[in-house]
């Protein structure tokens, strides 16, 4: 009976093994450098075994090579890392329909929220979606959100208003990360969901708690996405959730029912249910349709949701990062402070404007820079789905991409690689003035992706950042407390962008 066990002991785990380590010739039965990887972990090891940040991971695996593209594993699964500017603008713009889906990540069962979103969706599924949700970021209804965006932001100020009552000239310090992720919640749960909220008043509201426990992964999910990794079929036929059933059910119930409540009371609100009730026909719409496709309940609700993840956690941190890299530069800090004072003059003292916003080319050049050294987003992947041939004008280099290859573009890499930005870790807004923007080539800076799948809420993010930094900095001189940590050292045990011991800033009132 023992021996019996052992054979088989010995027969699974050979064939486990063999099933590890299929694609590890991948890339020398193609001659593509790559890297060597480690078992089931593959090129990301350190960063798996949290010895590594994930912005220094992935930077360094970035410089490992000088080629147009570089050979790396995810955990056992091959994907090719595209090093080129232009074969990166390529892939995602010019050439696109070679690469036109994401890779499949996360997905579980289709009836998983993640599975139902904008970004997973596929050829003319994606398409008719895009075309559905594109209206919510036109000229006019970004006019509109942004009201909605402004309420948000001056319940903000008043919470900071307090804070210097309180606290005197000295001004106070401040966690930064609470309050932008308590602004981003309030100002998602507005323009998305249709909900008022006020997270610093009511600092333990069910949405902001709910969307806390979303987005801080504990170890369970981190072990759930190396199983949906290693295992994509597994996970798919089992239909694994990476999100606990019981927020996807709560955002499900929000959505579907403030949908039913406003259709029977005739109400009309510029947010993401009023635009998903239009594509449902639910109410009359002012845009034309593109498609006659029906919206399931799990696909509109998913649309809202990927719209709280996308912009929660990642326009915060840009926020967080913004106000970081203006307390360690004051003299960045103030040419901002004086263009803002400049704009505040010429609105005599309202509150700032859409259209305000996007004439101050300084605060747009500081956001950029912001986004260059720190992109929330590190990288974009692509599923090739046609065979492709590309040669190299540069160095002659030619590469083939075969359909079904998983292709990655690693921002965090090449945003900040001394061959295309001088000095990388300086924090240097100049990069994106007037004259300098034009030099750079579309495929060294691409902090939203690039082409026809970039990030949809792009512009809306824009647009939140700018109207943070103006407030605070309007009336508030960002100083060091004695929390802040300088320089940052990013957190090893998260897949984010995070400081290992947070954001924390000294607020100076600039008026008493």
């Amino acid at each position: 009976m023992l021996l019996e066990f052992l054979v088989l002991l010995t027969i699974g785990t050979l064939l486990f093994y063999r099933w590890a380590t299929k694609n590890y010739e991948f890339f020398l039965k193609r001659n593509i450098a790559h890297d060597k990887p480690f078992f089931l972990l593959g090129s990301f090891k350190d960063m798996m075994l949290r010895r590594r940040n994930i912005l220094e991971m992935v930077c360094d695996i970035h410089q490992r090579h000088n080629g147009i593209v570089y050979g790396i594993f995810d955990n056992r699964d091959p994907v090719l890392l595209i090093r080129e500017p232009e074969l990166i603008k390529r892939i995602l713009i010019k050439d696109h329909e070679h690469f036109f889906n994401r890779r499949r990540f996360l997905v579980g069962g289709q009836e998983n929220i993640i599975a139902n979103t904008i970004i997973m969706m596929e050829n003319d599924r994606w398409r008719d979606m895009r075309s559905t949700l594109s209206p919510a970021f036109t000229g006019s209804k970004m006019r509109q959100m942004f009201q909605l965006t402004l309420q948000c932001v001056d319940e903000a100020m008043s919470y900071l208003r307090e804070q210097h009552v309180n606290a005197g000239a000295e001004g106070f310090e401040l966690d930064v990360k609470d309050f932008t992720t308590r602004l981003t919640n309030d100002i998602i749960a507005s323009t998305a969901f249709g909900l008022q909220i006020n997270s610093y008043r009511d600092r333990d509201n069910e949405f902001y708690s709910k969307a806390l426990k979303a987005i801080n992964f504990s170890t369970l999910q981190y072990m759930k996405i190396l199983f949906m990794m290693l295992m994509p079929k597994v996970a798919e036929f089992f239909k694994f959730e990476f999100f606990d059933r019981s927020y996807t059910d709560y955002f499900m119930r929000l959505v579907l029912d403030a949908m039913k409540y406003r259709q029977e009371h005739n109400i009309h609100r510029p947010d993401m249910i009023n635009l998903l009730m239009e594509a449902r026909g639910m109410i009359p719409s002012e845009a034309a349709k593109t498609h006659f496709r029906q919206w399931s309940d799990m696909e509109v609700v998913a649309q809202c949701f990927i719209f709280f993840l996308a912009g929660f956690d990642t326009s915060s941190s840009v926020m967080n990062f913004a106000a970081h890299e203006l307390m360690e530069n004051p003299q960045i800090q103030q040419r901002l402070y004086e263009e803002i004072s400049r704009e505040d003059e010429e609105l005599e003292g309202k509150s700032i404007t859409y259209e305000a916003l996007q004439r101050m080319p300084y605060l747009d050049m500081v956001v950029s820079e912001v986004l260059r050294k720190w992109p929330v987003a590190l990288a974009v992947d692509r599923v090739c789905n046609k065979d492709y041939e590309y040669e190299s004008q540069a160095t002659g280099e030619r590469i083939e991409i075969k359909k079904g290859d998983m292709i990655r573009v690693a921002m965090g890499g090449i945003q900040r690689d001394a061959k295309y930005y001088e000095n990388p870790e300086m924090f240097n807004p100049e990069r994106f003035s007037a004259e300098n923007k034009s030099h750079i080539h579309a495929g060294i800076y691409m902090p939203f992706g690039l082409g026809p799948r970039n990030c949809i809420g792009n512009r809306f993010a824009l647009l939140e950042i700018k109207a943070f930094l103006y407030n605070v900095l309007r009336d508030y001189r960002l100083e060091a407390s004695a929390k802040t940590c300088t320089p940052l050292e990013l957190d090893k045990t998260t897949l984010q962008l995070r400081p290992k011991n947070g954001f924390w800033l000294q607020l100076k009132p600039r008026f008493a």
